[in-house]
């Protein structure tokens, strides 16, 4: 069934895929630019392709997974984790932006 919806999201995902509307107004990349092609590549199991173009994919995928089980069971310290994942996000995300315009 994954292998399925994997197969699917990969022949339709490249025809609909947003573009970035901060790089075509100004020129330069936003802090999501290669997150969609990231995921892309994930999908394919292409799972270094994906970690290059964007380097939080798994990371963030990770905090989704935490908030949405969370949500679900309620965990003692899954705030904790929560937020240390978001701030884990935040400086991977902030630093692979400063390191693509320079």
């Amino acid at each position: 069934m994954i292998k399925a919806l994997a197969i699917l999201f990969y022949l339709k995902a490249d025809d609909y895929m947003l573009p970035c509307l901060w790089k075509k107004n100004f020129g330069i990349e936003c802090f999501g630019c290669g997150m969609q092609r990231s995921f892309s590549l994930l999908m394919q199991g292409e799972f270094s392709a994906a970690f290059k173009m964007y380097p939080a994919i798994f990371t963030l995928i990770a905090m989704f997974a935490t908030l949405l089980l969370h949500l679900k069971f309620n965990f003692k310290n899954g705030h904790k984790i929560i937020l240390a994942l978001f701030v884990t996000n935040v400086i991977i995300i902030i630093t692979n932006y400063i390191l693509k315009i320079t």
